[in-house]
């Protein structure tokens, strides 16, 4: 007859909500383990006695009780609750903005990142994209459940899921980077120098650590926290009751400043942050302080908010399809339809503004002075309707690794037990050997050593991060 034992941890404001289960059926050791509700992940090892097969799964079961899991019951803790944010989109009476290309991704969609290279949008179908500023698909990853938001860190990209899992998108296939407790109902996220802030429903901000530790957790003055944005020295919050900041590395409050309607969206710069409301306000708040420096006025709620460099312009999308651009004081330049569906997050790049909208498209708008002025007089040019290859194939996230028999190329790190943790750190000469390294937690296995293209110093010091693929040495 088969012995199982099922454990479970689950951490106070931490990153675990997990179950681990050992089946031992004769020779047979079988370990399943993952996220409370989910699949899991499940591994059969066979042995050479009965006593062998009992012995090991013995130790696997003692590992993980010093380690906090305890006997449960497999249901009574249920799967991650998962908000979506139910809007009614109203179609603009504005003259059209002048788009110059637009995708459907397929589904509503928050997710967006711009830079240099590319554009990427995420969707609540778990689908992310890249697209050329040109407008032409050249990727596309695959997660197990919807994209809340796409953050980047440095030239390190990040996907936030209602799965509770940050995904890191920056090599070929995505990995997990991050894992956010259960009873944090993710609204949205941002990322400093590693260190993740994570918005929730109750309107308390949480931070994790580059090594997916948990650090401080706040409950704010209101709920439904839409915004979250963190820099050096500061994580802003905001949520139904306005936009507070708390110090980044203990998170003792700073300030707290009202707003006339809940925060629905949050942007900075480098001395001001930006947060748009249920009441068609975009305010700019000093960081030093929570000053009111400037508003900005839109005739509907105000669903997204970006600005150009150093806030030049200030651009807001709001729930009737229409996209504002102001200048820095507050007055209205332009107010223009989408024809796509209501801004849920935007960013500005280069004369150009992008979007991504309630029924899943990614936009660019020509933002230049000389098309604005045509759009505002009735000509705009015809979209292109980009498309991606039908053989374009979803990479999904995997913990399988290929295996190297050299280390010729790249750096090489090794995975070390410390206490109850398993960590990693730089073998290769060259490096602070003290150093811990940003490596996803699901590929860790202690005294294995492991090829990656690179590892970079973060801004601070104090730890590396891996870059490239990642390959398990003999």
């Amino acid at each position: 007859m088969a012995q199982n034992t099922y454990l479970e941890l689950s951490e106070d404001g931490g990153g675990a909500h997990k179950y681990y289960e050992v089946i031992v059926s004769g020779l047979d050791v079988t370990i399943t383990y993952g996220r409370i509700g989910e699949t899991g992940q499940t591994k059969t090892s066979t042995f050479a006695t009965a006593e062998k097969a009992l012995a090991a799964a013995t130790k696997k079961i003692g590992e993980k009780t010093r380690k906090g899991y305890a006997p449960a019951v497999r249901g009574v803790r249920q799967r991650r609750a998962v908000s979506r944010r139910v809007i009614q989109s109203t179609r603009s009476t504005a003259r059209q903005a002048p788009v110059l290309w637009r995708f459907a991704s397929g589904a509503a969609a928050f997710g967006i990142f711009i830079d240099e290279n590319r554009c990427w949008v995420g969707n609540q179908n778990g689908d992310v994209y890249t697209v050329t500023h040109g407008g032409e698909v050249t990727g596309r990853f695959r997660l197990p459940d919807g994209v809340k938001c796409i953050v980047a860190d440095d030239f390190w990209i990040y996907a936030g899921a209602d799965d509770g899992k940050v995904y890191d998108l920056s090599g070929k296939v995505p990995r997990v980077a991050y894992e956010i407790a259960e009873d944090v109902d993710i609204y949205w996220l941002d990322i400093d120098d590693g260190v993740l802030g994570v918005s929730d429903r109750g309107g308390r901000i949480t931070t994790i650590n580059h090594e997916d530790e948990f650090q401080w957790a706040r409950s704010g003055a209101g709920d439904y926290a839409w915004m979250v944005r963190c820099d050096r020295d500061a994580v802003y919050h905001g949520h139904s009751k306005g936009v507070a900041r708390y110090a980044a590395a203990d998170g003792s409050p700073v300030w707290h400043t009202p707003t006339n309607g809940d925060v629905l969206f949050g942007w900075q710069e480098r001395s001001s942050v930006y947060a748009g409301t249920s009441r068609g306000k975009v305010y700019r708040l000093g960081k030093a302080d929570g000053a009111v420096e400037a508003v900005y006025t839109c005739d509907a709620a105000v669903f997204s908010c970006a600005t150009a460099p150093d806030g030049r312009y200030v651009f807001a999308g709001d729930s009737s399809s229409s996209v504002y651009c102001f200048d820095q004081g507050g007055e209205l330049l332009w107010k223009l339809a989408t024809g796509c569906g209501s801004a849920f997050s935007m960013q500005f790049l280069d004369d150009r503004l992008y979007i991504v909208t309630t029924d899943g498209t990614l936009a660019c708008i020509d933002a230049s002075e000389q098309a604005i002025h045509a759009a505002q007089a009735g000509t705009v040019p015809v979209p292109l309707d980009v498309k991606a290859a039908a053989g374009l194939a979803a990479v999904e996230p995997t913990v399988t690794l290929e295996v190297a028999a050299q280390s010729d190329e790249g750096v090489v790190v090794e995975c070390v037990r410390e206490g109850d943790k398993l960590r990693v750190r730089v073998v290769s000469p060259g490096y602070e050997s003290g150093w811990y390294v940003q490596f996803p937690k699901n590929v860790r296995e202690a005294g294995a050593r492991y090829l990656v293209d690179g590892v970079r110093s973060s801004g601070r010091g104090g730890f590396y991060r891996s870059y490239g693929e990642i390959k398990r040495l003999l």
